[in-house]
């Protein structure tokens, strides 16, 4: 079993930045490719950013490129979404999950196999 636990989530005025974590234990001698999601009150779960185990590639959701920066460092077992130039619509839950297909980067929330609890962005105008 993995387990993930998401912090550095809050309350930012537009236009502020915050950087997520994502601690992962348990399974960890395996190798997982990482992803970050998010979602907003009535809606559904929406792919931000993910990460292959390596580090080396990465995707992003077409309307985040050039905000977001997702990145990892395997030695702390932690994964990192930061977020930059923060507007409204980005109040949402944010999720990490695991997925264990090391070399791919996976955007679609149904292949993954680990979720965290969720972490709050609030993001004020």
């Amino acid at each position: 079993q993995v387990q993930l636990v998401e912090s550095g989530g809050g309350l930012v005025q537009a236009g502020g930045s915050l950087r997520l974590s994502c601690a992962i234990s348990g399974r960890t001698l395996s190798h997982y490719a990482m992803g970050w999601f998010r979602q907003a009150p009535g809606k559904e779960r929406d792919f931000v950013a993910a990460i292959t185990w390596g580090g080396g590639i990465t995707n992003y959701a077409d309307s985040l490129k050039g905000r977001f920066t997702i990145s990892r460092d395997n030695a702390r077992n932690k994964v990192y979404l930061q977020m930059n130039s923060l507007k409204p619509e980005d109040t949402a839950v944010y999720y990490c999950a695991a997925v264990p297909i090391p070399a791919s980067v996976v955007t679609r929330a149904t292949m993954y196999d680990y979720w965290g609890q969720g972490t709050q962005v609030t993001v004020s105008s």
